[in-house]
């Protein structure tokens, strides 16, 4: 079996890749987070479970002895989030601390969280390839911009097979929740393409050592490129927010 590491556990995108990762019998799941309360039920359903704070890097290796994999989820999703008070802990400590860690323990491949925050900063008529500048709009995208930095690093200079994956807005979208922006439905992304491109990531063979890949749905208009994740990972989302929120476009075939 593949062991893997989930870190950020207990938040709303960790409690997916647990739910679609336990369905898969080749993985055998240890789940950290700090809120080790929030992973009661898994603790309860057999799963192990483990308090971590990611800026310790003592505790970083030692619950990454004996993992295959890790899935780096941890850190305040926020994008309002206060530099000093929790990103310089969670994103930059701790994502150091987790491919260190990951290094030291011969992890074969770390999956870690990005954001489509790391280039908010273009206008909002333009797509962006993974192969755009990072524009930052805010100290959060900042701080993904450096998690994609030292994923590249980890992965080319101290042999840590990396994949980041640059998420958009996340959501399950239920017909009495909010509506969403244009914007997020642009970057919109479902929990089950979520799930496909996961699983994609995880499994295929012959990326290079580091990967960059684009974590949104099919919507209709899209703020991040898919093709090049597409063709990479065979990655086929199947949402459109646009669609799902009830907007009607008259296309007439030519």
């Amino acid at each position: 079996m593949i062991k893997v590491l989930v870190t950020g556990a207990a938040g709303k995108i960790g409690r997916n890749v647990v739910a679609t990762l336990g369905c898969e019998s080749k993985y055998k799941l240890k789940l950290a987070d700090i809120n080790v309360e929030g992973l009661q039920e898994f603790k309860e359903l057999g799963y192990e479970v483990i308090k971590l704070d990611v800026s310790d890097l003592e505790g970083c290796q030692v619950v990454l002895e004996g993992v295959d994999v890790v899935i780096h989820l941890a850190g305040n999703p926020s994008a309002d989030a206060d530099f000093y008070e929790t990103l310089l802990d969670g994103h930059i400590k701790g994502t150091y601390n987790i491919f260190k860690a990951s290094k030291d323990n011969h992890v074969s491949r770390v999956i870690v969280a990005s954001s489509a925050q790391t280039i908010e900063g273009y206008p909002l008529d333009y797509q962006v390839h993974e192969s755009s500048p990072t524009r930052p709009k805010n100290m959060y995208g900042v701080c993904k911009c450096f998690v994609e930095a030292v994923a590249s690093y980890f992965a080319y200079e101290e042999g840590v097979h990396s994949v980041a994956i640059r998420i958009g807005a996340y959501d399950d979208l239920q017909p009495s929740g909010p509506p969403l922006s244009a914007r997020d439905m642009s970057a919109y992304l479902s929990p089950d393409d979520f799930s496909d491109l996961l699983l994609k990531a995880l499994n295929t063979e012959n990326l290079p050592p580091y990967k960059l890949l684009h974590g949104i749905s099919n919507n209709r208009f899209k703020r991040l490129n898919l093709d090049d994740t597409k063709e990479k990972i065979g990655y086929r989302p199947k949402s459109d927010a646009f669609k799902q929120s009830g907007i009607q476009f008259f296309d007439h075939d030519k």
